[in-house]
């Protein structure tokens, strides 16, 4: 597979065309940054950990009927994906309250939840991707109900399957955000990644987090964490 022009530069990841119109190739970058930006710095050795973490569990989610981009893992950094549109839609799920959730309504983090709840941020940097209802997506076309309920599926079977793999691995699966895309004839399928970037993972025995939350908040040991996750996710 020929990697081609450099397509696109985001805050963790570079897509290069290829050869073939309905691939890319997706570079994981070190970069670290949080707060919509605001926050930036570098995290040694995430890149590598965050693809193919990603990669990992995109195959398992693939044998749990969860389609998703993946394609093959070329290196260390790099991974062959399929060509999709990203939906303009962050899914976040949430098993215990943390991070924004704990702040926009004033409750501790660390509430463990009777069933995970489901949010939708409009994916709009200049607008601070602002949180919004099933009803706005639709009235702003950003999907159709068909495919907001697709979505929506996919993401509870992806937290349910991600809660038990983690769950093995003295680990708790906190929330996570994912996003999604189409296909060129419109099917809607997993993208982006899922990664200690994108889910928080603290340990189930002493709370340790062990994901981008030690870089946002200060916390210190951030490459440690995400060696040690990587480490649990290999058994």
């Amino acid at each position: 597979m020929e990697k081609k022009a450099q397509m696109y530069e985001g805050k963790a990841k570079k897509v290069y065309e290829t050869d073939d119109p309905s691939l890319l190739i997706v570079d994981y970058k070190d970069d670290a940054t949080a707060f919509n930006g605001l926050k930036k710095g570098t995290i040694a050795g995430k890149g590598v950990i965050n693809n193919q973490m990603s990669n990992f569990l995109m195959q398992i989610l693939e044998t749990k009927g969860v389609p998703t981009h993946f394609v093959k893992e070329l290196s260390e950094r790099e991974t062959l994906v399929r060509r999709v549109t990203i939906v303009p839609l962050e899914v976040i799920i949430r098993n215990i309250s943390a991070g924004s959730f704990a702040k926009n309504y004033g409750v501790e983090e660390g509430i463990v939840f009777e069933q995970p709840t489901v949010e939708f941020s409009y994916k709009n940097d200049a607008l601070g991707d602002p949180l919004l209802a099933p009803s706005h997506a639709l009235a702003l076309k950003l999907v159709t109900e068909a495919e907001m309920n697709q979505i929506t599926d996919y993401a509870l079977k992806v937290n349910e399957v991600l809660k038990d793999f983690w769950k093995q691995r003295g680990v708790t699966l906190v929330d996570f955000k994912i996003e999604f895309g189409r296909l060129a004839d419109g099917t809607i399928i997993l993208a982006d990644e899922i990664s200690p970037d994108t889910c928080r993972l603290w340990d189930s025995e002493t709370g340790k987090k062990l994901d981008k939350d030690r870089f946002r908040r200060d916390l210190g040991g951030v490459e440690e964490a995400y060696t040690e996750i990587m480490g649990r996710l290999k058994g």
